[in-house]
């Protein structure tokens, strides 16, 4: 039975069919995305979306499309399908749509009278290069299809239109060819693993619109180049292989090429199999020996605060550390730089936000909870120059108070935390001063470099790390812990911050926590009954006058939802550890609900993929990056908490 499977009924609803897409990466920053009707909806998909290095720091759309059409006995049907202006969809190939399923690479079954055609679309693993094989199932009499390509050749977050600048000149190469629109750009070679016949007819298609673009308010319509069409006869049971890339191939090799790199695919055959494929499409290796992971799709880059809170999860949690050392080393060089007051340079981005650090700590543990003696070996020298450098107070923008052994940070100019939206300049949320997250991770550093302290037989380290734990640990209760029973979003002067916001759950999740289990409990029961949803933890009470649970409204409207209520899957991760570290085996029931609840995420929005946030109440819809690095791999962490409480289980029984 298939995991990813979606019926002729819900794909020739373009109500539900325009709304689920599909995602495949390389692991250089590339990617093909499109809903899986084949109808684009946002200017960010396309079948080809790559870097540019030498022009920008920006993916840019080579190949937007491309259209099949089935020819037999003189009769066309054309299997593509695009929105132009006035509501109006043509060609409707989705109608010809018999099945699509993504279980292993994406695959649509069309049936035009007495013709079967499959299509499967893979991505290569190495090049910025997409491959498609068509398959002729059945056809009663001679048949040829005619593929037409729609180029773009812009920046992904970019629309263009019909303008005279274009190079419409192409070169013959094997079984194809390439052409380049615009100065600066790679060419594009488009190549299949057999002579097709070329008619060079260049034109613009005008006025497409991306549906979801509209809706969001966004930009949304633009012309799209043709340069022409290739035609060719295809037999019953023929493979016909499309290849289109920014280097010419040799099409010999097209068909052993593509069987390769489908066999390498692990079947998206259950919750643990997609979100394990999707971790891995975060991975970024721009050059040899530099790792890294991206926040998500369809737009983001490096982050440095993503990059170590998904770490672990799409690492350790998928049986991957060669993986976390690969990208932990290729991040500590930056890091000592930063540390060093050098200028930053590299692919990762916002590396001067005041918690990076502290996460970089946390993401460290991680890998010290499963491999103890080769963290000694490996990372302990740099986990002391964190917390030395933090307790030197040498950071731009996070300070150490002696006094109370606590840090601070500035947020009301520019935001210092992961609730970073902003209006007209200012951030929506202005946490600043001491901020309850930033002050749990470092009680927990603190304790962390004194356990390593004190395996390494470093003693009077150890004991001056452990009373400035004692010292955090007592400030941290008395400042952040409230009457009512949870604790402060953040303390600025003689501000306290009553809002019930999930940033107080890494108080009871960490490793090492200042509060006790009275403590604990009392805030785990605020968290769940005023911020546990569907998808993820609210970002905001509902008793809050603040609160919104809905995405929508104008531009400003929506990056005050942001923070004021849109539910964050990967607080998941957070959540289930401390509920699973208080109650043990009879949380087991509730931390499954969830991971329940989300699988059947996987088949909304991105299917096999989980997103950044939802609304928070009903119907939970979907919103921001439709492919999200700390969604996925926390939620990946949380199952592996999960198994090993299932694992104890067991062996009680025993």
């Amino acid at each position: 039975m298939s995991y990813l499977k979606f019926n002729k009924d819900l794909m020739i609803n373009l109500e539900y069919s325009l709304y689920r897409n599909v995602l495949r990466t390389n692991r250089k920053g590339a990617y093909q995305n499109t809903s899986i009707s084949g109808c684009n909806t946002t200017k960010y998909q396309g079948l080809l979306v790559m870097p540019v290095p030498f022009l920008d720091d920006e993916n840019h759309l080579i190949l937007s499309s491309i259209d099949e059409t089935v020819i037999q006995r003189g009769a066309e049907f054309n299997l593509g399908i695009h929105r132009f202006a006035g509501d109006n969809y043509s060609p409707k190939g989705h109608k010809y749509i018999r099945e699509f399923n993504s279980d292993s690479i994406p695959k649509t079954i069309y049936r035009v009278g007495g013709v079967i055609l499959s299509k499967e679309i893979m991505f290569s693993s190495k090049e910025n290069r997409l491959m498609i094989k068509y398959t002729l199932i059945d056809a009663h009499s001679p048949t040829k299809i005619r593929f037409k390509p729609f180029l773009a050749f812009r920046q992904a977050s970019q629309l263009t239109i019909e303008n005279d600048q274009v190079d419409k000149s192409y070169r013959n190469v094997e079984n194809g060819i390439s052409t380049c629109m615009y100065s600066g750009y790679p060419e594009l070679f488009m190549q299949f693993n057999k002579e097709p016949e070329f008619m060079y007819h260049p034109d613009w298609y005008r006025d497409i619109e991306y549906i979801q673009d509209l809706q969001s308010g966004d930009t949304y319509s633009e012309d799209l180049y043709v340069p022409g069409s290739f035609e060719m006869t295809i037999r019953k049971n023929e493979e016909i292989i499309f290849s289109a890339g920014d280097i010419l191939v040799d099409t010999s090799n097209l068909a052993n090429e593509f069987n390769i790199e489908k066999n390498k695919r692990t079947p998206r055959s259950n919750f643990y199999n997609c979100l394990k494929n999707s971790s891995h499409q975060f991975y970024y290796i721009p050059n040899i020996g530099e790792n890294y992971l991206l926040a998500g799709y369809p737009w983001f880059k490096v982050r440095a605060r993503d990059q170590f809170i998904s770490l672990p999860g799409c690492t350790l949690s998928v049986g991957k550390p060669d993986d976390y050392e690969k990208i932990m080393d290729s991040a500590i060089p930056h890091l000592n730089n930063f540390m060093a007051g050098k200028n930053i340079k590299g692919y990762i981005k916002q590396i001067n936000d005041p918690d990076v650090l502290l996460w970089v700590v946390w993401a460290l543990q991680q890998y010290y909870i499963e491999f103890k003696e080769k963290f000694i070996e490996k990372y302990s020298d740099f986990l002391f120059d964190v917390i030395k450098y933090i307790m030197d107070d040498k950071h731009p923008n996070l300070y150490f108070n002696k006094d109370d052994g606590l840090l601070t940070t500035n947020g009301k100019d520019s935001p210092a935390s992961w609730m970073n939206s902003i209006i007209d300049g200012r951030p929506v949320i202005p946490r600043s001063g001491y901020l309850v997250e930033f002050n749990a991770l470092w009680y927990n550093a603190l304790k962390f470099a004194e356990e390593i302290a004190k395996e390494k037989g470093n003693i009077d380290y150890s004991d001056k790390l452990k009373e400035n734990a004692e010292t955090a640990c007592k400030s941290f209760v008395n400042k952040f812990m409230n009457e009512a029973g949870y604790l402060y979003d953040y303390i600025d002067g003689n501000y306290k911050d009553l809002n019930v916001r999930p940033n107080m759950i890494f108080a009871v999740s960490l490793p090492y926590s200042p509060l006790g289990k009275r403590q604990k409990k009392s805030v785990l029961d605020f968290v769940t009954k005023e911020l546990l949803a569907n998808c993820g933890l609210r970002t905001l009470s509902p008793k809050s006058d603040r609160f919104r649970p809905h995405y929508n409204g104008s531009e400003n409207d929506k990056k005050f939802a942001y923070f004021n209520g849109m539910a964050f899957p990967w607080l998941f991760g957070a959540y289930i550890e401390a509920y699973l570290n208080l109650f043990q085996l009879s949380g087991l029931s509730l931390a499954e609900r969830i991971i329940v609840n989300m699988e059947n995420e996987l088949q909304n929005d991105c299917i096999g993929s989980i997103s950044e946030f939802y609304d928070s109440n009903p119907p939970f819809i979907a919103h921001g990056g439709y492919s999200f690095a700390m969604s996925v791999a926390e939620l990946l962490r949380a199952k592996k908490i999960i198994s090993s409480y299932n694992t104890e289980n067991v062996d009680i029984k025993k």
